[in-house]
């Protein structure tokens, strides 16, 4: 953690707190880049790589939760909410969203520093994934999932509609194919820290999956039990638009 490499970005419109974290994770060895809104914070993450973003959920123009939203579906960067007391509902929502921590204010620096080590500790511990997904469309075995629509759809253009967390399941099996997934990893990958939010565990909710995209899900050839290890997802992956 005390790599200087390290790059996070902490977006709030509040210039006080900008400044005050800004300095705090220089001093504890890390790069910090700030924004002042999310269309900052978009041009950044563009231009520089990014390890983290701490994110204020309540911002003039396009809040915290849009582009919570925005990174989940497009990157892999872990997102810390940065939320006030009254906004027990954004952060549900933001946690559902995928964002893997949140801290309310006021909160001192130090336990920030320490939720940020906690969460890049889980991520550093996940096999490899895409660092963008810009795609609009991904293919594997007989499906096409759009996924600005959240649309699964089969090659007779029959739509099976996915839940959240069935979307988040299966988007993070297509962007980890041929990796065993623990059910730890698919937690952090799907849920962020509250798993409480979701009312199924992880098997309940690969079966569900399943009974949608396998073809006996009694002898699952797509979605594969690894004993002992996990999960993995066994098909050519390909990805944009055709």
């Amino acid at each position: 953690m005390d790599d200087p490499v390290l790059h996070i970005l902490v977006v709030d419109d509040n210039h006080e707190i900008r400044e005050l974290l800004g300095k705090y994770l220089l001093k504890q060895g890390l790069r910090a880049s700030l924004a002042a809104n999310a269309a900052e914070a978009r041009k950044l993450i563009k231009e520089r790589s990014v390890d983290l973003v701490v994110l204020d959920i309540m911002m003039p123009g396009e809040d915290g939760l849009s582009l919570c939203r925005h990174l989940r579906e497009r990157t892999q960067i872990p997102v810390i909410l940065l939320t006030a007391m009254a906004e027990e509902t954004d952060r549900i929502i933001g946690l559902e969203m995928g964002a893997d921590d949140y801290l309310t204010k006021p909160f001192n620096p130090r336990e920030l520093l320490a939720r940020i080590k906690a969460v890049l500790r889980r991520s550093n511990s996940l096999p490899p994934g895409r660092d963008v997904i810009d795609e609009d469309q991904i293919f594997f075995d007989r499906w096409r999932l759009n996924v600005k629509q959240r649309e699964l759809v089969n090659t007779d253009n029959v739509v099976v509609p996915l839940s959240t967390a069935e979307f988040r399941l299966l988007k993070a099996f297509l962007d980890h194919p041929g990796h065993v997934l623990s059910r730890d990893q698919l937690m952090d990958l799907t849920r962020g820290r509250e798993a409480e939010v979701f009312d199924r565990s992880i098997d309940n909710q690969v079966s569900r999956l399943r009974r949608k995209v396998e073809l006996d899900p009694k002898q699952p050839q797509l979605i594969k039990t690894v004993w002992g290890g996990g999960y993995t997802l066994v098909s050519d992956i390909s990805r944009g638009n055709r």
